[in-house]
């Protein structure tokens, strides 16, 4: 009899080490881009097609909405203020309903609602013995309930924004102070050998809220923006840098270390430093925390509650009237809910490219002024001081007066 064949033992297989467990565990949790389309490469190479058809009018909403979050507002003068309080404003702004990103956006989850309405509409009259109807009691208790969310939420999301509007507005003012006294030094030292550096330095002040405008909102192109504040090479460092406003705020620190300021001056212009990096820390705030995420959440679910059970609670006072009027309500607190939601990221809203020119041309302006100024009262003294070495009509007669003008 033979003997039996030993049995073949299979080879040990060797736990996986814990950094292999730990990778397969991120792996999981974070999946790579990769990973993920060969996992649902199947479903993207043939999507569903009801998907894609439920999905396309949602998609259109979104993509008019972000492009024109992208447009540039402009700053209102007087013909623009003039408008907005004409009387035809009311006609003017029904006439351009279809033209506003705030209505567009919301054709989705209006005419779903209104579509829902006119189906309970439709089963409520071919059915009359299995009508959907309730006691509108309940709708009376929760009225109030709705209309305080809906309120404390455009409350909060104006506060952002105002908020971030006050933040830029400090951010401007320092950036104007500080151009003055860079360009105030230069007028008590006109001969220094600084000369360039204080025009670099002016550049670089006029470059930070172009930078920090470009660091808040999405998409902005910041070599286009700077390309006719910095040179070449700090463009090119600025860019390389993680922080564009941080680096050039150590371009505006460096400069006014390379120039000869008295102490007083110097923490002046060190304060003005803190109000930048205090608006970027505002600003970034604001980017990065949303109100709440829970209450945005319950306004939803609050709004999409209310607005499916609304055909039922009418229908026996309305009977098909519930169409035209769960249109209208979803029209009208939709829209309250999305403007709050608009308003809730401050800066897309605010004319911050119109601040930025209005900030380049003021300084200009105001170097051009001072070189007038400046010119004018020199010859206006020269003048006195040909005519009689005493002083005359208030004007300095002597140069230690002179220079005191300079």
């Amino acid at each position: 009899m033979a003997a039996p064949k030993p049995a073949t033992t299979a080879p040990a297989t060797r736990p996986p080490s814990t950094h292999t467990h730990r990778h397969l565990r991120a792996s999981r949790c974070f999946p790579s881009e990769k990973g993920s389309n060969s996992s649902t490469g199947e479903s993207s190479s043939n999507p569903n097609p009801v998907v894609s058809l439920l999905s396309a009018v949602p998609d259109w909403a979104d993509a008019i909405q972000e492009r024109r979050i992208r447009d540039r507002r402009p700053l209102y003068d007087q013909s623009s203020w003039r408008e907005h309080r004409s009387s035809r404003r009311h006609l003017r702004h029904f006439l351009s309903s279809l033209s506003s990103r705030v209505i567009l956006s919301l054709v989705p989850p209006v005419f779903s609602f209104t579509a829902f309405a006119a189906a309970i509409a439709t089963f409520n009259t071919l059915l009359p013995d299995y009508a959907l109807t309730a006691s509108p009691l309940p709708y009376q208790l929760t009225a109030p309930a709705l209309a305080l969310l809906l309120v404390f939420r455009t409350e909060a999301s104006y506060a952002r924004f105002d908020e971030g509007r006050k933040a830029w507005m400090r951010v401007l003012a320092g950036a104007a102070d500080l151009a003055g006294l860079v360009m105030h030094h230069h007028r008590r030292h006109p001969h220094d050998n600084h000369e360039p550096v204080r025009r670099a330095l002016l550049n670089y002040i006029l470059a930070f809220p172009v930078a920090l405008k470009c660091h808040i909102i999405r998409d902005s192109d910041y070599k286009e923006d700077l390309q006719g504040l910095l040179p070449e090479d700090d463009l090119n460092t600025v860019l390389q840098s993680k922080h564009r406003p941080r680096c050039i705020i150590e371009f505006i620190s460096q400069s006014l270390q390379m120039l000869d300021f008295d102490d007083q001056k110097r923490n002046i212009m060190e304060s003005k430093l803190s109000c930048f990096l205090e608006g970027i820390g505002a600003c970034e705030q604001l980017i990065g925390i949303p109100i709440p995420l829970s209450y945005t959440r319950l306004t939803s679910r609050f709004l999409v509650l209310w607005h499916l059970t609304l055909p039922v609670i009418l229908w026996d006072e309305c009977k098909w009237i519930v169409v035209p009027a769960t249109f209208i309500s979803a029209a009208s607190l939709f829209c309250i809910e999305e403007v709050g939601v608009l308003i809730e990221e401050p800066f897309p809203m605010l004319a911050l490219d119109a601040l930025c020119k209005q900030l380049h041309d003021g300084i200009n302006d105001m170097m051009a002024m001072q070189d007038s100024v400046h010119s004018q009262l020199i010859t206006k003294t020269n003048k006195a001081h040909g005519a009689s070495g005493c002083p005359q009509n208030g004007w300095p007669g002597t140069k230690k007066e002179e220079a005191k003008i300079d």
